[in-house]
C-alpha cells in the first residue's frame, strides 16, 4: 500500500520534457509510481489538473546561523523550496573556535543583515569543527534538504584568528586550512565557497577574511577538491577578478565552478554577457564553469544606520568604522558629499551607481513629512531645486537617520535579465534567503521564475523553467535522487497553480530571537509542500507541528 498518491495532476519531470497528466505514488518518502498509480493508499489527494513539480533546490543561501534555531528557515520552505544549499561566499558559522564567536557573529551582522541581538541570543553554539555542525544539525532536525559548503572565512578565522581579516597566510597556514577542508569534505560539506567581493566587509568596514587570501592560498584550498574527487567551488569575484583566474582554479579542481553574483547594471550593460560569454569559452575548453544570476530586481530597504548598498564605493569605506555622531558629521559635510558625487559620476559595475529615480522614500519618521512616502528622490529634488543626494542626506539627518528608502540597485531591465536566464551557461540562483534580512527577502525567486518570467512573460517555457529550479542545480552539485520526478527518487515536490503561482508583498515582521525584524514574501498560488513524502506546506502555509522531514546531505556524486 502506498502512503500517498497524488491523483489528476499535471506532473513536470523536471527534465525540461513535457508534462503528462495522471498520478504519482509514493512510499517510505520516494516515487514508487508515477502516471498510472493504481495501489491503494492511505492517503488520497485529488489535484485537481494542478502541476506538480520537484521541489525547489535554492543553491544560494545563508542559513547557517538561523537553522540552528530554525529548522525550517522560514519562508523558504512555505515557497518551495526543498533543498537549500548553505554557507555561499565563504560566509559559514563553522569551524569556529569559542574565542572567535563573537567576531564571526559580528561580521555576519554587517556582510549580511542580520540583526545583532538575534545572532547573539539565537545561535546553538553546540559545536566546534565542521563535523561537530553537521552532526548537531542531523541531532536536531531540519525542514528542508540541506547542503553545507565549507566556508572560506570561517576556515580564515580558524587558523589565523584576529590576523584573518588582515594579511595574507603563511605556508605553514595555508597547510592547516588545507586539511580543515579535508576534513569538512570528509564530513559531507557539499565543496568550498569564497568571496573576493569588495562589497563585502564585517563590522566597521573590515574586509571579509577570505578577501586577504592570495591566489596561491586559492590554488592551494583548490587542490583538496581535486585530492578527495568531489564537490563543488563557489566564488562570488570581485570587479577585479577576471573569469581566466577562476577558469584555473577550476582546472586545478577539477570540479564544477559556480561564479557569483552576475546581476545587471545600466552603468556596465555588457559586463554580466561578457562573463557568461568567457564562462562559455572556458567550457569549451573543458571547464566546468557556470554564472550565477538571477531572475529578481535587486530592491532594498534601507536606512542611514545601515546604508549597505553605498559600501562598493570607495569614499564611503571610512564611514563604517565611525561612530553615529562622526557619522552624521560626514554626511553633512560638502566636500564628502561632492566626492560621493565624482565617484558615483564614473561608470563602473557595482551595486549602487546614482540612479535616484529608482531610490524611494518608503517610510518616514515625522508625520509632517508623510507626503513624501512613495515619491523618488530625482522627482522630489527636482521639485525642490536640489541634488538628490542632497536631499537624501539632509532627510535622513533631520529624522535621526530614521527614514526608510527603498531601491532597486540592478537587474531592472527585463529585456537584460531575460537574456541572462535563457544563457545555457547561467543557473538561476541568489536568493540570498536567510541574509540581508533587514533590506530585501528574494528566497520567493523560484516561483517569480514560474510566475512572472515563465507565465506574464513568457520568456522560458512552464518545462525549461521548472529544470532551472530543479535538475540543474541538482547536477552542479551532484546531489543525488532529487530535482526530478522519477522512480526511486526523493519525494521532494510541489504542487501549484500555474495560473496564480509567484510571490506576495514584502512585509516586515519581528519573529527573530531578541524581537529582531526581517523581510518576508508568502506564497501565491502554492497548494502543497513534500519535503521526502512528507507534507509540510499547503495552501495556507506552513503546517503547524510539520515534523522536521529533512535530510542533511553528506554524500554527493563525483
Amino acid at each position: 500500500m502506498l502512503d500517498l498518491r497524488i491523483d489528476n495532476a499535471e506532473i513536470y519531470d523536471g527534465t525540461g520534457a513535457r508534462p503528462i497528466n495522471g498520478s504519482l505514488g509514493i512510499k517510505s518518502g520516494r516515487i514508487v509510481a508515477i502516471g498510472e498509480a493504481k495501489n491503494d493508499a492511505k492517503e488520497l489527494l485529488d489535484a485537481n489538473g494542478l502541476a506538480l513539480m520537484p521541489g525547489i533546490i535554492d543553491n544560494h543561501t545563508h542559513y547557517d546561523a538561523q537553522i540552528t534555531w530554525d529548522p525550517f528557515v522560514n519562508p523558504s520552505t512555505s515557497l518551495g523550496v526543498t533543498t537549500i544549499v548553505m554557507g555561499n561566499c565563504g560566509f559559514t558559522i563553522a569551524p569556529c573556535r569559542p574565542a572567535d564567536r563573537d567576531l564571526t557573529i559580528r561580521n555576519l551582522t554587517h556582510v549580511e543583515g542580520m540583526p545583532l541581538k538575534s545572532l547573539q541570543e539565537g545561535i546553538n553554539w553546540g559545536f566546534e569543527s565542521f563535523a561537530e555542525y553537521m552532526d548537531m544539525l542531523v541531532k536536531k532536525g531540519v525542514g528542508p534538504n540541506v547542503a553545507v559548503f565549507c566556508g572560506h572565512s570561517s576556515i580564515r578565522t580558524y587558523v589565523l584568528g584576529d590576523d584573518a581579516h588582515k594579511r595574507t597566510a603563511t605556508q605553514r597556514e595555508v597547510r592547516q586550512m588545507k586539511e580543515i577542508l579535508r576534513e569538512a569534505l570528509r564530513a559531507g560539506a557539499c565543496g568550498f565557497s569564497t568571496t573576493r567581493s569588495g562589497q563585502h566587509n564585517g563590522e566597521a568596514g573590515i574586509p571579509m577574511p577570505s578577501r586577504l587570501a592570495d591566489f596561491d592560498e586559492l590554488q592551494e584550498l583548490s587542490r583538496v577538491l581535486k585530492d578527495v574527487g568531489y564537490g563543488t567551488l563557489m566564488m562570488t569575484k570581485g570587479g577585479d577578478t577576471s573569469i581566466q583566474e577562476i577558469e584555473h582554479l577550476a582546472s586545478i579542481s577539477g570540479r564544477p565552478y559556480l561564479i557569483a553574483a552576475l546581476l545587471h547594471s545600466p552603468m556596465t550593460p555588457e559586463k554580466t554577457f561578457n562573463d557568461l560569454e568567457e564562462i562559455a569559452g572556458a567550457n569549451e575548453r573543458g571547464s566546468n564553469l557556470y554564472g550565477a544570476v538571477s531572475p529578481c530586481p535587486l530592491t532594498m530597504e534601507f536606512t542611514m544606520h545601515e546604508p549597505y548598498l553605498f559600501e562598493g564605493l570607495k569614499v564611503w569605506n571610512p564611514l563604517m568604522k565611525m561612530n553615529e555622531s562622526e557619522f552624521k558629521k560626514t554626511i553633512r559635510d560638502k566636500k564628502f558629499r561632492e566626492k560621493m558625487r565624482s565617484e558615483l559620476s564614473i561608470r563602473a559595475y557595482r551595486i549602487f551607481n546614482g540612479e535616484w529615480n529608482k531610490v524611494k522614500v518608503t517610510q518616514v519618521s515625522n508625520k509632517d513629512n508623510l507626503t513624501l512616502e512613495g515619491r523618488d528622490l530625482a522627482s522630489i529634488a527636482k521639485k525642490e531645486g536640489c541634488d538628490p543626494l542632497d536631499y537624501m542626506f539632509d532627510l535622513a539627518l533631520a529624522e535621526n537617520l530614521d527614514t526608510m528608502f527603498t531601491a532597486t540597485v540592478m537587474n531592472s531591465d527585463e529585456k537584460a535579465v531575460g537574456r541572462m536566464i535563457n544563457h545555457e551557461n547561467a543557473l538561476v540562483s541568489l536568493s540570498d534567503a536567510g541574509a540581508h534580512l533587514t533590506f530585501f527577502c528574494d528566497a520567493g525567486y523560484g516561483l517569480h521564475l514560474l510566475g512572472h518570467w515563465s507565465r506574464d512573460l513568457g520568456v522560458l517555457s512552464l518545462s525549461h523553467a521548472i529544470k532551472k529550479l530543479t535538475s540543474d542545480p541538482s547536477k552542479v552539485f551532484g546531489i543525488q535522487k532529487r530535482g526530478e520526478i522519477k522512480l526511486d527518487y526523493w519525494a521532494d515536490l510541489l504542487l501549484f497553480d500555474p495560473e496564480t503561482v509567484g510571490r506576495g508583498e514584502l512585509s516586515r515582521v519581528h519573529d527573530l530571537p531578541a524581537d529582531g525584524s526581517r523581510l518576508t514574501t508568502p506564497a501565491r498560488g502554492v497548494h502543497g509542500v513534500w519535503i521526502n513524502g512528507t507534507m509540510i506546506a499547503d495552501h495556507k502555509g506552513m503546517i503547524p507541528h510539520a515534523p522536521t522531514a529533512g535530510s542533511v546531505l553528506r554524500s554527493f556524486d563525483p
